[in-house]
Order: C-alpha cells, then structure tokens, then sequence
C-alpha cells in the first residue's frame, strides 16, 4: 500500500499551492525514501532516552497550568490545559521562543482542517495562509539555527544537521516536517486528553474507580485512545491487487481505512461501546501500524499519563460545566471546548 498523496491532493488543493507542498512533503503522506530519511532523522528526538529527559519540563507544564486555574475552580479543558502542554513541548523541542507561540494552535487547526473529505473555499483558504506563515517564520528560524551546531534534544539541529546515508533534508522539506512535527503532536495529544476526560466524566464509575486505582492510569489512558480515537480516519492506495474476505480489489484503488470503527470492533473489545479503564488486552490502532505507525506515540502516551493522573488527582469533584463544542471534523475526533469546574 502507498500513502503517497500527489494523485489526490492535486485536485483537491491545486498543485503548487503552500497546502500541496505542505502535505505531499511531509513524513505522513510520504513512502520510501523520503519517508525512511525523514524518519530515520526524526527519529533520534523520540528515543527512550531523550523521553525521559523530557518527563520533568512536561510535568512542570502540566503543574503550571492547573496552579493557574486551581483557585478559581473552572476552566475550559481544551482551550486552557489540553492544547497548550503539547504545544509547549514541540516548541521546546524545535526551539521557538515563549513569547512567539500564540499563533501555532490556530496553524495546526486550520492545516488539518483542509484534510477533511469535503474542504471548501474557505477552510483552503485558511489551511493556506496557514502554511505560508508558518514556513515564513520557520525560514527564519532555521536560517538563525544553521549558524549553530546542533546538541542532544534539539530537534531542529538534528534536522537541520543531520544525515542519512550522506544525504540531508532539502529546506523544503525541512520546514514541512517541522510543521507536521506541530500538527502531529498538537492533534494527538490534545484530543487523548479532551476525550479521556470526558469518557470518565460520562462514566463516573470509572472515575471513581482511576480515584481508587490510581495503578489503572496507564490502562486508562491505552481506553481512551480506543474509545475515542484522535484519528478517525487512514488513507492508503493499493500498488498490487489484494483479497479481502473473497473479493479481490484492484492495484490503484484509494482505501478508507475506519480506525475509529476497528477500535470498536465487538470481535476484539466486548462490550466496545462501555468505557473500561481496566480494559486487557487492548490491542487498538489509534496510532497505527507498521512503517507509518505514529512516531511519537511513546511522548502522545507519556504527556497523556502526566495530564490525566495529575487532573483526576488534584481536582476534587470534578465535572463538565456546560455544553461542550466538538470540532466539528470527520477526520480527527475532539473538542473545541470543554468547560469543566471542580470544588476549589
């Protein structure tokens, strides 16, 4: 299977537009050898080691953004807490100032946004404009970060400097990567935690049971990535004919792949449609598999862990306060907003 994108993504966003160039370069819509280069330097941010380098800012994060809204005892869960702690760690990673993050939320929203099976006029225009600033402000600060050497966990140095088989990443796609670094991480990670907590909000029982077990969080967190896909939905065109239950489709043909609907599967996950924190096994796809299985399902996972341990924890009656907005996307599955309140 191919997930090579250009035979698609040229009618749908025009070839040659900053949407084309961002989604037929980056690592996602890519097969080998771009994918196996990208991957391969990409790959040296995510390694056991420097995860764990990463556990104490990602904490101090999360510890952060609850000791502002502690006290007040309500805050929106995407827009004050789930968004914010991964788009502060990919910055971390990539080496954007504090003070120049704003925008990158309303980027990733408006790029994955024009991935929907039906994008109009104005969601383009958005995912374009989107691209365009992004790669300005990337433009300049790879220029700045080619003047230095890179060190261990700075990711762009890495990308910058780094090579496989002698060969190093073009600018181009250096900068597409970079920013399918953020939607990647953005999308991921802020949904598991969107979603996971509202599983647990409209199953109380397993609330109180994370409460009593607090040994079932890294169970809970594996429940809500199958209960509540991120990613709903996988793309990949055939390059030879294959059988599936008897029938035999043609090399060529374009495959939707239902991930959301795998998770639910009743041959695999009885009772598929209850929320089970003890769920074993759980064998769910909700990051894939094989060479495109998601790079940074291990830091989705470990930023996941710390955010909803440390709210179930330290949030005593915690509950939705209000209507929740979903996003509104067939794709990719989560909240706009969550308001959520707790007894301060």
């Amino acid at each position: 299977m191919s997930s090579d994108k250009k035979a698609e993504f040229g009618p749908k966003f025009g070839v040659g537009t900053p949407l084309y160039r961002h989604h037929t370069t980056s690592l996602v819509f890519n097969d080998p050898p771009l994918h196996t280069r990208v991957r391969k330097l990409l790959a040296a941010a995510f390694t056991p080691r420097a995860l764990a380098a990463m556990q104490p800012r990602i904490e101090a994060v999360v510890d952060g953004l609850i000791a502002q809204h502690a006290d007040r005892g309500r805050m929106d869960l995407i827009e004050d807490f789930a968004f914010r702690l991964p788009v502060e760690v990919i910055c971390d990673m990539l080496g954007v100032q504090a003070g120049e993050r704003a925008p990158f939320r309303r980027y990733s929203l408006a790029i994955l946004g024009a991935l929907e099976p039906v994008a109009g006029p104005e969601r383009q225009a958005a995912g374009n404009a989107a691209v365009a600033e992004f790669s300005a402000y990337l433009d300049d600060l790879v220029g700045e970060r080619r003047t230095r050497p890179a060190d261990d966990g700075d990711v762009l140095g890495v990308l910058i400097h780094g090579e496989v088989d002698g060969e190093r990443l073009s600018h181009e796609e250096l900068v597409q990567n970079c920013i399918f670094l953020l939607n990647a991480g953005h999308e991921t990670t802020t949904n598991l935690i969107g979603n996971t907590i509202d599983a647990l909000l409209r199953f109380p029982g397993e609330l109180q049971r994370l409460r009593h077990e607090p040994s079932l969080l890294k169970s809970c967190v594996e429940e809500g990535l199958r209960f509540e896909s991120s990613n709903q939905l996988g793309n990949r065109r055939l390059t030879a004919d294959l059988e599936i239950g008897g029938e035999v489709l043609a090399a060529g043909t374009y495959l939707h792949i239902g991930i959301g609907a795998a998770n639910r599967d009743p041959a695999q996950f009885p009772e598929p449609d209850r929320f089970d924190i003890g769920r074993d096994p759980n064998r769910h796809f909700a990051f894939g598999s094989g060479v495109h299985m998601c790079l940074g399902a291990v830091l989705a996972r470990l930023e996941g862990t710390i955010a909803i341990g440390r709210l179930v924890r330290r949030l005593d009656g915690l509950r939705r306060e209000g209507a929740p907005e979903r996003g509104g996307r067939a794709r990719f599955r989560g909240f706009n907003r969550y308001p959520i309140a707790w007894i301060a």
